[in-house]
């Protein structure tokens, strides 16, 4: 096995993203790698923030800028924690998520970047690509796709 020192894994807070965390996070305890966990996020339009604020009134920050990435973050890391992984940072970016997870993998230059296999197997993912592909096509690092999904 590669001896792996800086490990990129993408969350977007689902129960899918956080299995490819655990394994990400069990592959860094072993290694001794620094784990980063990335989230990329869209910014909200002014209208949509405008929405929100009207309809939850002192809990819109919630949905704006980058406290949703943030919050999956947040709850990604404790996931890491339990998985062994000792090194952590996190990192919530604007933009698309393959663009992001690339970016992000080539200025750390990691060595290794993980991701969920959730719309490998869709048929929107199969004719317009999905994150997992791109991502393993632009990379410039060692892509682990992490199985997270029943395929179904």
């Amino acid at each position: 096995m590669a001896s792996y020192r800086t490990i990129v894994v993408g969350t977007d807070g689902s129960p899918s993203s956080f299995r490819a965390v655990t394994s990400a996070a069990s592959l860094a305890a072993a290694t001794g790698a620094t784990l980063i966990l990335a989230c990329a996020y869209a910014p909200m339009r002014e209208r949509e923030r405008s929405a929100a604020a009207d309809a939850l009134g002192e809990l819109s920050y919630k949905v704006s800028g980058s406290t949703p990435a943030d919050d999956a973050l947040r709850a990604a890391r404790e996931h890491a924690v339990a998985a062994g992984a000792r090194t952590i940072e996190l990192a919530a970016e604007e933009g698309d998520a393959v663009d992001v997870l690339v970016s992000l993998a080539g200025r750390r230059e990691a060595d290794l970047l993980v991701i969920g296999n959730r719309g490998l197997n869709s048929l929107a993912g199969r004719l317009l690509g999905s994150v997992p592909s791109s991502v393993s096509q632009r990379a410039g690092c060692d892509v682990l796709i992490v199985h997270t999904t029943s395929g179904r």
